[in-house]
């Protein structure tokens, strides 16, 4: 009976090992060239291509609208209302924000909900790019490694940059250039600060919340980044602000 049960423990052992031997394997295979990130462009992403596959079965979902543009043509006021909105800490932290985790909890002990993300921006683009909104455990730790990875390869300005280029603005709408065309009929570099506070307020809720929907609570969520913008005035010097200033009117 011991030799018995010795036989089947070594055969488990045996099976598991090649089931991480294999998993390693698999991964090492797949894993991105995220430092390739700092001079090219991303020609897809795997929120990007899950859309597509989503509307090719369901043809009422809008066409694609994606336009990546450089960093030099997108307003400055739509990066601070992003990082206002999205990630204050941002320029700070090395891809992680414990301020936000606390206040998540906060907000969900107040709420009696169950915490939000509380993902910094280069987290939620390690997942935009590459992942998806699964809370498995192991795609947070692939999550984990390539925010990491994101961070020592890329620049604060790169990242933002890109995250700019793919993130989700509404149905069907990808990156900064789209949405300003669709939303506002004109380029991204001209947005005001309002449109981007407008803009910006749609990423908790891309499908409901955007400029034209009805709701006041995404109006109460405009109004609040354009405050949070006022305050954070240290954020000229990180996007373009001549001489850390805001321009003058």
């Amino acid at each position: 009976m011991r030799a018995r049960l010795t036989r089947v423990v070594a055969a488990l052992g045996v099976g598991l090992l090649i089931a991480i031997v294999t998993l390693v394997v698999a991964t090492v295979a797949t894993w991105p060239d995220v430092a390739a990130l700092a001079l090219t462009d991303p020609g897809f992403t795997a929120f990007i291509d899950r859309y597509q596959e989503r509307r090719r079965t369901d043809t009422r979902l809008p066409a694609l609208r994606w336009e990546p543009v450089a960093d030099s043509l997108i307003s400055v006021h739509l990066k601070r209302a992003v990082v206002s909105a999205e990630d204050m800490e941002f320029f700070n932290h090395e891809g992680f924000s414990t301020t936000e985790i606390r206040q998540a909890i906060r907000e969900a002990i107040a709420e009696r909900e169950r915490p939000r993300g509380a993902s910094t921006i280069t987290q939620q683009l390690a997942k935009n790019l590459w992942l998806s909104s699964s809370r498995n455990p192991l795609r947070k730790l692939r999550e984990v490694m390539l925010t990491r990875q994101l961070e020592r390869s890329l620049d604060k300005r790169r990242i933002l940059e890109v995250y700019l280029n793919v993130v989700e603005f509404g149905p069907g709408v990808y990156g900064a250039e789209a949405a300003s065309r669709v939303y506002f009929g004109k380029p991204a570099a001209d947005l005001t600060e309002y449109e981007a506070a407008m803009l910006a307020a749609g990423l908790p809720r891309p499908s409901r919340w955007h400029p034209g929907v009805t709701s006041r609570s995404y109006d109460a969520y405009v109004a609040d980044i354009l405050g949070r913008m006022e305050r954070a005035t240290f954020l000229w010097r990180y996007v373009d602000g001549p001489d850390g200033l805001p321009p003058q009117q």
